[in-house]
C-alpha cells in the first residue's frame, strides 16, 4: 500500500479545468416548447430570447405588458393564453420561466418544474433558478454569452460591450458561410494538417472584410489547392501602431490585428498590457530599439519580417505610437515591397496626440497656433538632423514637438533662440506619456538648456514647445490635480495605474 504524503499531495499538477461556477451551455430549441409565466415586460424580453432561437413560446398571463401584447400580435411563435400556469401547462416543455412577484411564487414554480423535469429560470431570483440568461454578444451562427453566476450582472453587460467592439459584424456572414461549406471541405481535405491549413486561412479572412459572392469559389479553389498540394504558404506583415502605451487609446483594427497574428516582432516601448491584447499561441520577439542599449539593426529586423512571412506567418510588427511617425515604416515597407511580401499599416496614437490630451492642451488652439511641427531628436546619424529649417520652427506661431529630444535639450533652445524665439516660450517636457510613471515639466526655452539631467534617464521623453503651452490659466500636470512650477520640482504621475510585467523574452538575431 502506497501513502500518500500531503507535501507530495502538493507538488501535483494542476486541474486542467478550474472549477465553474455555472456549465456554459448552449441549447436547441428550434421547434420545442418553451414555457413562460408572466406578461411583464421582463417576461416579453426572454420571451424573445426563447422566440429568436427558434422555439414554440407558451405564454401563459390574463393581463400582458402592451410591449409583451405587441411582441405576441408581430410574432408567429408565441401562443397566448389567457389564464394563470396549469397543471399541464408544463407538458412536453423543454424549459420553463417566470417573473415572480413573490419568493412564494417563485419557489412553488421552481418546485413544479423541476418535479416535472423542466428547466426553470426565475427572473432576477437566483436562487430558484437551474439556469441563467447571460449578456449575449450575437453574430448568429456565432453566439457569445457571458455569465456572472448572477452575481454582477452589469459587469456581465460591461464585458459584452467589450467584446461587441472587437468582433466586425460581418463576422455572422462567415460563420454562416462555413456552414455552408463545411460538408464539402470534410469530404475534400483529410484530417489533420490539411483542414487545419484550410480553416487557419478561412479565419484570416473572417476577421477582415465582409465576404462577397466570391468567396465561397474562392474558398473551394483554395481547399483544392490544399487537397493536391499546390497551395503555397502565403504570409503577410501588418505594420501596427501601438499608441503610447495605455491599452484603453489602441484602436478596434490594432486589436484585431493582434488576435491574428502568428509572430509579434515589438519594440521596447510597447506596453506589457498591449501584448496581452494579443491571439495566446502568438510568437512574441522583442526587436526594440532604444538610444544607449543594445539593439537589433534595422537591417536584421527587415530580414526577420521577410523570413517569416515567406514561411507563410502572419506577422505583426508592433510598434510604439505610430507607424508612420518616426518609426522607420517607410524602409520596412520598401525592403517588404521589393520582395513581394503583402504589407499593410495599421495607424495608432503618435505620443505627441497623446501628450496633448493628458495636458488637456489644443496644439493647434487658434489664437496661438497656426502649424504643428513634429521633429525627430535623433537622426539615423545621431542628434539632431543637420536639414532642420530653424527658422521656420523659431515663428512664434507654430507649436513643435521634438520626439526622442532628451540628450539634444541645449541644442534645441540654443538654435530657436538664435533665431528669434523668445527664451520666455512656453516648453513642457512630458516623460513616458500613457504609462503609470508618466510625468511632465513645465518651463521656459531659456530654462531647457539646463533640463537634460532630469530623472528617469531611461524614459521616452517628448519635448513641446510653444504658445499653447500656457494657453491653460494653470497649466495643470497629467493628472490635473497640481500645477507644474518647474523642472526641478517634477510632479508624478499616475494616470494610468498598472503594473507592468518584466518577463519578456527578448529575440536572437
Amino acid at each position: 500500500m502506497t501513502v500518500v504524503s500531503s507535501q507530495q499531495s502538493e507538488r501535483r499538477a494542476p486541474r486542467r479545468m478550474q472549477d465553474l461556477a455555472t456549465l456554459p451551455v448552449f441549447f436547441r430549441l428550434s421547434g420545442r416548447k418553451a414555457v413562460v409565466a408572466g406578461g411583464s415586460e421582463a417576461a416579453a424580453w426572454k420571451a424573445e430570447l426563447l422566440a429568436a432561437a427558434g422555439a414554440e413560446v407558451h405564454v401563459f398571463a390574463q393581463h400582458l405588458d402592451p410591449v409583451f401584447a405587441a411582441l405576441i400580435d408581430e410574432g408567429d411563435r408565441y401562443v397566448h393564453h389567457a389564464h394563470p400556469l396549469d397543471d399541464l401547462s408544463l407538458e412536453d416543455a423543454s424549459i420553463a420561466i417566470i417573473d415572480a412577484e413573490t419568493e412564494e411564487e417563485a419557489r412553488d414554480f421552481s418546485e413544479t418544474c423541476r418535479r416535472a423535469g423542466v428547466p426553470v429560470n426565475v427572473i432576477d431570483k437566483p436562487a430558484f433558478c437551474d439556469f441563467q440568461f447571460g449578456s449575449i454578444v450575437n453574430r448568429s451562427p456565432a453566439v457569445i454569452a457571458i455569465s456572472t453566476d448572477g452575481a454582477a450582472p452589469i459587469l456581465g453587460q460591461a464585458i459584452r460591450r467589450r467584446i461587441e467592439t472587437v468582433l466586425p459584424h460581418s463576422l455572422a456572414d462567415w460563420a454562416a458561410l462555413a456552414g455552408r461549406i463545411r460538408g464539402r471541405i470534410t469530404e475534400n481535405l483529410k484530417p489533420g494538417p490539411q483542414r487545419r491549413a484550410f480553416w487557419e486561412r478561412f479565419v484570416d479572412r473572417a476577421f477582415g472584410s465582409a465576404p462577397s459572392e466570391c468567396s465561397i469559389d474562392s474558398l473551394i479553389d483554395e481547399a483544392g489547392s490544399i487537397a493536391v498540394g499546390n497551395a503555397e504558404s502565403r504570409g503577410r506583415v501588418t505594420l501596427v501602431g501601438a499608441g503610447p502605451g495605455d491599452p484603453e487609446l489602441l484602436t478596434l483594427k490594432v486589436v484585431r490585428a493582434l488576435q491574428a497574428a502568428d509572430v509579434i516582432l515589438f519594440d521596447d516601448l510597447v506596453s506589457d498590457e498591449v501584448l496581452e491584447l494579443a491571439r495566446r499561441e502568438a510568437r512574441r520577439m522583442l526587436v526594440g530599439k532604444r538610444g544607449g542599449r543594445e539593439s537589433c539593426r534595422q537591417e536584421d529586423i527587415n530580414d526577420l519580417m521577410v523570413a517569416l512571412a515567406k514561411s507563410g506567418k502572419n506577422v505583426v510588427r508592433l510598434k510604439g505610437g505610430d507607424p508612420m511617425i518616426f518609426g522607420r515604416a517607410g524602409e520596412e515597407i520598401a525592403r517588404l515591397d521589393s520582395e513581394g511580401v503583402p504589407v499593410e499599416v495599421v495607424p495608432g496614437i503618435t505620443a505627441a496626440s497623446a501628450m496633448a490630451a493628458a495636458l488637456g492642451v489644443s496644439l493647434t488652439h487658434r489664437y496661438h497656433a497656426q502649424s504643428v511641427r513634429l521633429v525627430t531628436g535623433h537622426s539615423r546619424h545621431g542628434g539632431l538632423p543637420p536639414e532642420i529649417d530653424w527658422s521656420s520652427l523659431a515663428d512664434p506661431s507654430t507649436t513643435t514637438v521634438f520626439y526622442m529630444g532628451r540628450r539634444v535639450m541645449p541644442e534645441i533652445a540654443a538654435k530657436l533662440c538664435s533665431r528669434g524665439l523668445s527664451g520666455d516660450t512656453p516648453v513642457v517636457v512630458a516623460q513616458a506619456i500613457g504609462r503609470p510613471n508618466a510625468r511632465s515639466w513645465r518651463l521656459t526655452l531659456k530654462d531647457l538648456s539646463s533640463a537634460s539631467h532630469l530623472p528617469g534617464r531611461d524614459e521616452p521623453v517628448l519635448i513641446g514647445v510653444g504658445r499653447v503651452f500656457a494657453s491653460r490659466a494653470d497649466c495643470h500636470d497629467l493628472t490635473g490635480a497640481m500645477p507644474m512650477t518647474s523642472w526641478n520640482a517634477p510632479s508624478h504621475c499616475n494616470l494610468f495605474p498598472r503594473s507592468l510585467s518584466e518577463d519578456r523574452a527578448e529575440c536572437k538575431i
